[in-house]
């Protein structure tokens, strides 16, 4: 090993911690140039720096020479990969290979997805399926200089914010590159150098794919304006990974913020509406990795929107995401939730015997027959005796009641001022019958409905869901003075 390759690995490695002292690292090895490379280069360094090393093929099944492929792995692994006796006596075992098969082309068509995008699922997932199954702490891939050079190029034609343009980072996770900044040209003459074999994969030479007419007409015509632009890219892209990585430090204080409840992550509006646009950009995607758990899956103009909507002067709103995460602005939050609110819920008879709870309803609603008490039971309101059915249903247009020691209001102008979130509305059930409404949960009855001490009554308490008892415990602060004014403890 050349001392300037090493410097290159070690540099690398030690800056990000990719190979340390006891590890275990999972090596992926197509069985082309760069992989070849990097496993022999670990294989060399494995004693030099203390770290058990494992190999890893994965046979994709989309070409028919590609169980041949899998075979030369296993060859080169025997010959070039074996045990090994250090100059102080350490003896270090042959390097083990794993090999998983998958038939990509059938799981593309299952899934009604691309080739590309299928196999690199497919691949990864088995590398992290090994890696937890060998004890692998790290998951070495061969991505060269001219894969980040291309991968930037891709991402400036496509457009993309500094994260993007910053290209392949050196490690994500338990992922790791060891050979961003080694050059294919350096690759190349390391294997002419030793006569290490290699495999040509004949699908790096068609140029229907995006990746390679990059790097076979692009970076060429680059080149002829600067000869050392793949060099200089490697530079440049860790000059935009130290901006990146910066920024994403002074966005990261913004998860701290975040609060579960049971309707999914809410977040202070103002965490991101009082940020420069920069940071609250980063912020939201952040926040969607999170949500996401590490897949944030958006486009800038995504994350644009979210923080549009936490600067919005509206109290509602939202945005819709990919993969059914919706955004919802709420009065001063924004709430992150993947599940799907049923907008209403059906009319339903109210049992005057026990619970009733619709499906979807925020409220269910307890009934008793009793006599009305001169002292009432807390959370319990005594009502006439119901000479007609009664029904618990959405709210309509001119709903209205006299709640207790209060006036008559619409229910609208109720949900509005005590600040029930708009996409929970139609869920808050009114109980009504022919002669008008009954009683709004959470709210209480009207009050032409209560009974008088001594009379015979049914009995009504109001059972909340989950994902609105913290606005029912708000409300009856709230409204706490009313009904003690009037006689009722709720």
């Amino acid at each position: 090993m050349s001392t300037s390759d090493f410097s290159q690995l070690n540099t690398l490695a030690q800056e990000y911690g990719m190979l340390l002292p006891g590890s275990t690292v999972l090596c992926a090895v197509s069985g082309g140039a760069d992989s070849i490379y990097l496993l022999h280069r670990l294989t060399l360094l494995r004693g030099l720096l203390d770290f058990r090393l494992v190999a890893a093929h994965y046979d994709h099944q989309l070409r028919p020479s590609s169980g041949e492929d899998a075979a030369f792995v296993a060859r080169f692994v025997e010959q070039w990969c074996g045990k090994e006796v250090y100059d102080h006596g350490k003896e270090l075992p042959p390097v083990p290979l794993i090999v998983g098969r998958g038939d990509v082309r059938a799981a593309a068509q299952a899934k009604k997805a691309g080739i590309e995008e299928t196999a690199r699922e497919m691949r990864y997932a088995f590398l992290q399926e090994t890696a937890q199954r060998v004890g692998a702490d790290v998951i070495a891939t061969a991505h060269t200089a001219d894969d980040n050079a291309e991968t930037m190029l891709l991402h400036l034609i496509r457009g993309s914010g500094l994260g993007g343009l910053s290209g392949i980072p050196p490690r994500r996770g338990n992922l790791i590159r060891p050979m961003l900044t080694t050059t294919r040209e350096t690759v190349e003459a390391y294997l002419n150098l030793y006569g290490i074999p290699h495999v040509e994969d004949e699908s790096n030479a068609d140029d229907t794919y995006a990746r390679n007419r990059v790097r076979h007409q692009l970076i060429p015509l680059l080149e002829d304006y600067n000869p050392g632009f793949v060099s200089r890219m490697i530079h440049t892209a860790a000059v935009l990974r130290a901006d990146h990585d910066y920024l994403n430090a002074r966005s990261y204080p913004v998860l701290q913020r975040i609060r579960e409840t049971p309707e999914g992550l809410l977040l202070p509006a103002g965490a991101l509406a009082d940020l420069p646009q920069a940071l609250a950009v980063r912020s939201a995607r952040l926040v969607l990795q999170k949500v996401r758990g590490g897949d944030s899956s958006c486009t800038s103009r995504h994350l644009e929107s979210i923080v549009d909507l936490a600067r919005s002067p509206h109290p509602s709103g939202c945005v819709d995401l990919p993969g059914g995460l919706t955004v919802r602005r709420v009065y001063q939050n924004l709430l992150f939730t993947f599940s799907p609110f049923p907008h209403t819920f059906s009319p339903t008879l109210l049992q005057t015997e026990g619970d009733t709870w619709p499906e979807g309803s925020l409220f269910g609603i307890r009934c008793r027959s009793c006599l009305c008490p001169e002292q009432p039971q807390p959370g319990v309101w005594y009502l006439k005796l119901f000479d007609r059915p009664v029904f618990l249903r959405p709210r309509q247009t001119g709903d209205a009641l006299c709640l207790p020691g209060g006036r008559t209001r619409t229910v609208k102008k109720l949900l509005i001022d005590h600040r029930l979130p708009r996409h929970l509305r139609q869920r808050l059930p009114v109980l009504a019958d022919e002669g008008g409404i009954v009683a709004l949960a959470g709210f209480g009855p009207d009050q032409a409905r209560l009974a008088q001490p001594g009379q015979p009554a049914v009995s009504l308490a109001f059972l909340p869901g989950a994902e609105v008892l913290p606005w029912y415990d708000e409300l009856k602060k709230e409204r706490k003075a009313d009904y003690e004014a009037f006689g009722t403890r709720h």
